[in-house]
């Protein structure tokens, strides 16, 4: 397999995307919660995991279960990244 360059320029422009920054304040937001209800904490290794495939669209109200970060790494679909 032949690993290529990344190219960061443009993955710091798709994260500064608007749809972009409001899936992360959704991320951060889910994760909170966890944290708060006693489900997550700091330094735990694990992840907040919206149940059900929800790719497109708001995640707001989205059920979220907490998870290994490996489990949670592990069944994300692969995507890769175009150049452009």
């Amino acid at each position: 397999m032949v690993r290529k360059d990344r190219n960061y320029e443009q993955e710091a422009a798709y994260h500064a995307k608007p749809e972009q920054k409001k899936r992360r304040v959704e991320r951060n937001k889910a994760r909170r919660e966890a944290i708060k209800e006693g489900r997550a904490s700091k330094g735990d290794g694990k992840e907040v995991d919206h149940v059900g495939s929800h790719r497109t669209g708001s995640l707001d109200g989205v059920p979220t279960k907490v998870v290994s970060k490996r489990v949670n790494r592990s069944r994300q679909p692969k995507t890769k990244v175009q150049n452009a």
